[in-house]
């Protein structure tokens, strides 16, 4: 039996106006979060009609039941991002075009790829979660407490679910195509796919979004991207149109983490990669007990400086 837990959370973005740098610290931090909201709209959907269609090919019960958990877990997932979204275009209107961008992608890939290629594209991309979202767990009072308690909340809580069924998508593709070779013959496809996705968002907040509202350039975080630029500068016959300063994200976090990280996303791209033996952040850990204990989960900061003051 599965011990995934489908947990209904709302977080409150028709009440007030949802910033676009919603971590003012860390503006190129606040992009980057925002282009995974627009990402895990269309993601999260290509995963649903996956499930459905690989549903026939489910032959061992256990495996059926994990897969429902993690389509509804994801499901979930889809529309608190789409709560944050709606936010984000009712200040940028034109934001609508990046979003049916972005899920034009994913909609062709469920209608152009077969349902092996989608497993192996959501095996390998959640194989990569643990490690990444651990590094930006692991440093939530620079990435998180920071900013927008609404925002904060729920990326906190996507990230801590996506630990939680870190081991969901390989144990599906296992049990339908079942192949290695497969699923790293097919990963750099997958990536480029991911990344170009990204920078379809990226690209449209540059066009969207002004400059004083987002405070860089959103594609920054491409480091093929801040080549050209650098490049530009140097030779003028190479220059492109700049759109602000270009800070990475994970600029001030310590070197050693994002190694760590960086060899995490590689060693789950390799043959007999188990995500259940992946180093988790303790704060997962945290959040499991809280949400247990009743802890209003979608104001993680805010609930807890509520609570505090209640105690003294």
């Amino acid at each position: 039996m599965t011990e995934l837990i489908v947990r209904k959370l709302t977080f409150a973005f028709e009440e007030h106006d949802v910033p676009f740098l919603w971590n003012p610290e860390n503006p190129a931090f606040s992009s980057m979060a925002n282009a995974v909201s627009f990402l895990a709209i269309g993601f999260e959907k290509m995963i649903v009609k996956m499930i459905m269609q690989a549903k026939p090919q489910f032959t061992d019960p256990a495996v059926a039941e994990e897969a429902d958990a993690f389509m509804r877990q994801e499901g979930q997932h889809s529309t608190a991002h789409r709560q944050h979204v709606r936010g984000l275009i009712r200040a940028y209107p034109g934001l609508r075009e990046t979003l049916d961008a972005v899920v034009g992608e994913f909609d062709r890939l469920t209608a152009e790829t077969p349902v092996k290629y989608r497993l192996a594209y959501t095996a390998d991309l959640e194989a990569t979660f643990t490690s990444v979202f651990k590094l930006m767990l692991d440093n939530e009072a620079a990435l998180f407490r920071p900013g927008d308690d609404r925002v904060a909340s729920l990326f906190i809580w996507h990230f801590v679910e996506e630990v939680e069924h870190r081991s969901s998508a390989l144990i599906i593709f296992d049990s339908v195509v079942g192949s290695d070779i497969y699923r790293m013959r097919v990963a750099p496809s997958i990536f480029r796919h991911v990344l170009r996705v990204i920078r379809i968002a990226c690209a449209g907040f540059n066009k969207h979004v002004p400059l004083e509202d987002r405070k860089i350039d959103a594609l920054s975080m491409f480091a093929s991207y801040r080549y050209r630029q650098r490049l530009g500068k140097l030779l003028p016959r190479f220059a492109m149109p700049g759109h602000g300063p270009m800070p990475r994200a994970f600029d001030d976090l310590p070197l050693r983490e994002q190694l760590i990280a960086l060899r995490g996303v590689v060693r789950s791209q390799l043959p007999k990669h188990n995500p259940a033996l992946e180093k988790t952040p303790a704060l997962a850990d945290v959040w499991f007990e809280r949400y247990r204990d009743g802890y209003d989960v979608t104001r993680w900061y805010t609930a807890e400086a509520s609570g505090s003051a209640a105690n003294r």
